[in-house]
């Protein structure tokens, strides 16, 4: 009977490790197979992202690139002269102001070579920002010339924007009784102690990044960390949903710059909402 209960312990310890082992084994196997599909879809998204600008390009091409005349030949050597492509500049952008000009609006111009920001009416510059910073995208500033200027001779048009400031302050006051009970509004503005960032979007997808070159304090730069991180965490998170189902995501050239809080807080606040901006590179 000694026997048989130590015979039956160890089968039944036996097929206990057994189980163990294989448990073991069953989220080794599980946890091999998640890091293989994580991988395989980081690779995946890496490769349709990297897709994306050859095809955004490829549509700025197909929209502004130049239409062969019928029985005529374009000497390609003419796109690539200095002189010509100075003067197309000068054309181009000389196109957009006419076409903001006429729209009796108030619009930004950004000349990217004297590093200016200009509000501009009706083609009078009435406020003028000097950039301390600006960069933009490889496809924007090393793109193909002709056909990158043909882009710029049309005015962007603003479709959104994203800030760390308002727009237009509004203050809800009840009115007085009688002229006794009236006092003078007087209201601190606070964009003059908030960091001023802001990003506009176009609707031809070109981003533009405003941020204001003071970092006076450790809360500036950390508003301007977080502010950038919410953004990119949102444009991650469409860009997952178009990968997810087998899309290109969209790529958004970008022009970012940096200037002073005030210059910076008189262009967002002056600007329409949808209003239009000129570009000079």
């Amino acid at each position: 009977m000694v026997l048989k209960y130590i015979f039956s312990d160890l089968i039944e310890n036996n097929s206990m490790e057994t189980e163990i082992i294989n448990n073991s084994s069953g989220r080794k196997k599980t946890f091999i197979f998640l890091i293989i599909l994580i991988a395989a879809f980081i690779i995946y998204y890496s490769i349709m992202s990297m897709i994306s600008p050859a095809r955004k390009l490829a549509a700025i091409k197909n929209e502004f690139g130049a239409k062969p005349i019928e029985n005529s030949k374009i000497d390609e050597r003419i796109f690539s002269d200095s002189t010509y492509l100075k003067l197309l500049k000068e054309k181009a952008f000389l196109q957009s102001r006419i076409v903001m000009a006429g729209s009796d609006s108030i619009y930004l111009t950004i000349n990217m070579t004297d590093s200016t920001a200009n509000i501009e009416i009706s083609g009078v510059v009435v406020h003028k920002a000097k950039m301390s910073e600006v960069r933009a995208s490889r496809i924007l500033m090393k793109g193909n010339g002709n056909i990158i200027l043909s882009l710029l001779a049309s005015p962007f048009t603003i479709s959104g924007a994203y800030a760390t400031i308002k727009k237009e302050p509004v203050m809800i006051k009840m009115a007085p009784k009688d002229t006794s009970e009236y006092k003078p509004d007087i209201m601190p503005d606070t964009s003059i102690t908030v960091p001023v960032n802001y990003i506009l979007e176009m609707t031809n997808g070109v981003r533009i990044y405003v941020y204001q070159e003071e970092k006076e304090k450790f809360s500036d730069r950390m508003n301007l960390f977080c502010f950038d991180i919410k953004y990119r965490l949102r444009n991650t998170w469409s860009s997952l949903k178009s990968v997810v189902l087998f899309k290109v995501p969209e790529y958004h050239p970008f022009i970012k710059m940096r200037l002073p809080r005030t210059d910076a807080k008189i262009i967002y606040r002056a600007i329409p909402k949808y209003g239009q901006v000129g570009i000079y590179r």
